[in-house]
This record gives C-alpha cells, structure tokens and sequence, in this order.
C-alpha cells in the first residue's frame, strides 16, 4: 500500500470514529448564495505566527510561531498562554504585562500562516485530493472547501460523503452530494458549511 492510501485509508478510519456507526444522515438545504454571514472572530491556534510589534520599541518587535502547547516566547515576560484568544485579546494582555518595564506601550498583532483552533476550522478527510484542515472563512460553502482541497480523487464516492457537525453540543451527521455538485453542477447540493465542521468523503466501493 502507498503511503497516500495508506494516509486516506488512516483518515478515513478516524473518520469513522467520528461518524459512529449510525447510517441515518441528514439533509442540509442549500447554501444562499451572497447570504451575508459574519465570521466569528479569529482566534489564535497552534501553528500560527504572530508578527508582535512594539510601538517605539524596535528590540521588543518579534515575529514568533505559536508552539504546540499554545504557547509564546516573548521578551521579558514568561511564556503567555496565546491559543484561543484574538490578536487584539493577546495584545492587551501583552501590553498589561510590558508596562512594567515600558512607559504606556502600544502592541499590534499581525497573524500569518493562519492555522487557527480546532473549532475555528474546516477539516476535510479521506478521498479529497489534499485531505487538510482549513481555516474557516465567512460563507463558506461546500464548493468553496472542494475548491481548497483540489476536489475529489478517481476512488471518491461523493454522493455518500458526510459532514459532521456539532450542534447544541450534539455530534450530527448530514449527508452532502458532491459528485452532484462537482461534476453535475447542481447548485442545490452546495450546502453551507460552519466552523468546525469536519468533512468526510469516503472511498467507493466499485
């Protein structure tokens, strides 16, 4: 087996942790195209880099990457607990913590390589061309994740690919068609898609 079948044939089996072994799915309704939903506000995960600047303190101005542990390393404080705050949420804090080695320090945070938390993310596995987790964004569609992940590979059954979805602090599963909408181009089967949402396209079985 090729380490690519065998990294689906792995997805695939956390995705079937994921889904149970119930087979009743449910239907979503189509996406609104144009409908006018607000993202949540970013919130900083393992994986991201942060880009810290300190007004009038060159020295202080570090671009850091946000450890595994959620962590970072800044100059003369402790490591701060960064993981599932907003950048502005983080600066404040850093500001509080500076000012008492620095006269009213004004701190901006720039967030790059953007990975994000775990609830604040699109992860997609098994018969995608490039299973990966990927940040979500405003109006996210089911397209717009195909888009991202450069669609199906020759072995997907789309039309049995799933969303799991947690909803009030329920696990759900709905059924999404994929090869419909990527290959027939119906729209009705582009369905919307939330924030920590986990995407799972099985292989066929012919």
């Amino acid at each position: 087996m090729g380490a690519k079948k065998a990294f689906t044939a792995l997805m695939v089996g956390v995705g079937m942790l994921l889904v149970g072994c119930s087979s009743d799915k449910a239907d979503l309704p189509a996406a609104k195209l144009g409908a006018d939903s607000v993202a949540p506000m970013y919130q900083i995960g393992a994986g991201d880099n942060l880009n810290i600047f300190v007004w009038r303190n060159a020295e202080l101005t570090i671009s850091v990457p946000v450890r595994p542990d959620g962590r970072i390393s800044v100059p003369l404080m402790e490591d701060l607990d960064a993981a599932n705050k907003t950048p502005s949420e983080l600066a404040r804090e850093i500001e509080e913590k500076l000012a008492v080695f620095v006269q009213d320090p004004i701190v901006t945070i720039i967030v790059t390589g953007f990975v994000g938390p775990f609830t604040q993310q699109v992860r997609v596995l098994g018969e995608a061309a490039r299973p990966q987790a990927i940040p979500y964004r405003a109006n996210m569609t089911a397209l717009d994740v195909m888009i991202s992940v450069g669609g199906l590979t020759q072995f997907a059954d789309g039309n049995d690919a799933t969303i799991v979805r947690l909803v009030d602090d329920e696990q759900k599963e709905f059924r999404v068609r994929l090869d419909d909408l990527i290959k027939d181009g119906d729209i009705t089967a582009n369905v919307a898609i939330l924030p920590g949402d986990v995407l799972i396209v099985p292989e066929s079985v012919f």
